[in-house]
């Protein structure tokens, strides 16, 4: 039945299109969907994505940008010349496909243990700490004016939502508790420069080939806030997989992301991307919290929730290491 919702959608912005092909809903992504598909052109077939708000889903609240936002901030990166896909339509109440956006496919790898061991990205990964640093100074350097209405976002803001979050679930845990404390021990205060931060800035959200970077997604979590934070968030030690010695996704050095950021002209304050490095582990903590108490809770009892949920030992091993490291 989506194909042919597809189809007419299709046929009403592709000059010649005469249907879709091959539409399948891909995995991953807890609050939107995401549909692969081709648009069938007497020229050829053109790869295409859907990403949309399911059936029944509310309007976006909380942390949550918003699809119109989303397509808009991806267009305008991929018209600046970052690795963006390009957006090809936003949906209209008369496609009948619900809120959200298609947009271009971008042939890549976005699953972090095939990019950090497969031989065919071999030659790819000494140079992604680099790209990457490149990339974000990019987001950062987008015009104001030209940028959709987003949240803002503070450092001590952050602190006393992960804090209310955190207790809510009635699950004391001793290192988020020395966490809370040396966040606000060190909260360095307002930015001296407030840009756009992309917020979920890490593997999944990237896709990659063999010559790097091709394409950042994901941008459900943007706002405005320290350009800091997503130079923190690549480094939480959750996205190496087990590549702990490579701060920078498993691939790469802090050293190498902050000469990307200053090639592209903007310099990196690395005692703030420390404070965010472990802003973004307490974050990912009591992410996995969240998880653990939707699957306890219900109504979604899916495995997936509780291999994620376990996963919040694992951040209290990384905020020890980065609050008591050894020999200190």
């Amino acid at each position: 039945m989506i194909e042919a919702e597809l189809g007419r959608c299709v046929a009403s912005f592709y000059p010649g299109a005469t249907g879709v092909t091959g539409a399948a809903k891909l995995s991953g992504g807890a609050s939107q969907e995401t549909w692969t598909f081709d648009i069938v052109h007497p020229g050829g077939n053109v790869g295409a994505i859907l990403r949309r708000a399911p059936p029944g889903y509310g309007a976006a609240a909380g942390r949550a940008a918003g699809l119109d936002a989303e397509a808009t901030l991806m267009q305008l990166a991929h018209d600046a010349g970052l690795p963006s896909p390009k957006v090809m339509h936003v949906l209209r109440p008369e496609d009948g496909l619900g809120r959200g956006f298609i947009m271009a496919r971008i042939e890549g790898e976005t699953i972090a243990r095939k990019i950090l061991r497969d031989e065919e990205f071999a030659k790819a990964r000494p140079l992604l700490a680099r790209q990457l640093g490149r990339v974000i100074a990019g987001i950062h350097g987008l015009p104001r004016a030209k940028l959709p209405q987003l949240r803002s976002m503070t450092a001590t803001k952050e602190i006393e939502d992960l804090a209310r979050e955190y207790r809510s679930f009635g699950w004391p845990r001793p290192m988020f508790e020395l966490a809370l404390r040396w966040l606000r021990d060190h909260d360095p205060g307002p930015s001296a420069e407030v840009t756009l931060v992309h917020g979920d800035f890490r593997h999944g959200n990237l896709i990659i080939g063999p010559d790097g970077v091709r394409a950042v997604l994901d941008w459900e979590l943007a706002h405005f806030g320290d350009p800091m934070e997503d130079l923190g968030w690549i480094c939480v030690n959750s996205w190496r997989f087990g590549e702990i010695d490579k701060p920078v996704g498993g691939f790469g050095t802090r050293e190498e992301l902050f000469a990307g950021y200053a090639e592209a002209g903007r310099r990196a304050d690395p005692e703030r991307v420390m404070f965010w490095e472990v802003m973004g582990t307490l974050r990912w903590g009591v992410m996995c919290c969240g998880m653990m108490q939707r699957f306890r809770s219900g109504p979604d009892h899916s495995m997936e929730r509780a291999m994620i949920g376990r996963r919040a030992s694992e951040t209290e091993i990384d905020l020890l290491r980065l609050l008591a490291p050894r020999g200190k």
